[in-house]
């Protein structure tokens, strides 16, 4: 899960909800949303922001995503 993935790499980073936001450029809401696996399909540059933000490629993000499909 897209999500999952996403909190397990920002608390690897120590990094807040808050923090990954500012650093992503998007809505804390935003970043809530796609952790609680509410919002399940950001769009392609909320996802390049916070994959920049989390210091991995949208490639690498995408591809740890559709190994638990």
């Amino acid at each position: 899960m897209l999500g999952k993935r996403i909190k397990e790499l920002r608390i690897r980073k120590d990094l807040s909800q808050e923090r990954l936001a500012r650093l992503a450029d998007v809505a804390l809401n935003t970043i809530a949303k796609i952790e609680s696996g509410e919002s399940k399909h950001p769009t392609i540059q909320t996802m390049a922001g916070i994959a920049k933000a989390l210091g991995v490629s949208l490639d690498d993000l995408a591809k740890e995503c559709s190994k638990n499909v």
